[in-house]
């Protein structure tokens, strides 16, 4: 089975947040989105095997993205609530081996669109399809 179709609640998130840091900052350019998304599978990554997750020093754009992106993967993870209004959210529980899957998936669509459509090619897909 694809990861669309076991994870795609978890792909959806993430590309929320990246999408309303681009709805925020019109500047910003799939390159950050790269760098951002590499810190944070990084960190993931290390925590899937055990290890202590390196801290990463990103530019101000980037460290906005891996910051909303990484809200979102601490909520799947089961670590934190978001909230909406009155209401706490709740989500299926993800592993930190899923969520490095899940953030690899939308890497890889990051070059993928950005080869096809140019610096804001990923952003400008998915601001389309997340509202």
């Amino acid at each position: 089975m694809a990861l669309e179709d076991t994870h795609l609640d978890v792909l959806q998130n993430i590309e929320f947040a990246i999408a309303s840091v681009y709805r925020e900052r019109g500047d910003l350019l799939d390159y950050h989105v790269m760098r951002a998304l590499d810190a944070l599978i990084d960190v993931y990554r290390a925590e899937s095997r055990g290890h202590i997750p390196k801290p990463f020093h990103l530019p101000e754009v980037e460290s906005i993205i891996a910051q909303r992106v990484q809200e979102i993967c601490e909520f799947r993870l089961g670590r934190t609530e978001l909230t909406a209004g009155n209401h706490a959210a709740r989500a299926e529980i993800k592993t930190a081996a899923e969520i490095v899957s899940c953030l690899r998936k939308i890497r890889k669509s990051v070059d993928r669109w950005n080869s096809r459509g140019g610096k804001q090619g990923y952003l400008q897909l998915i601001d389309e399809y997340a509202k």
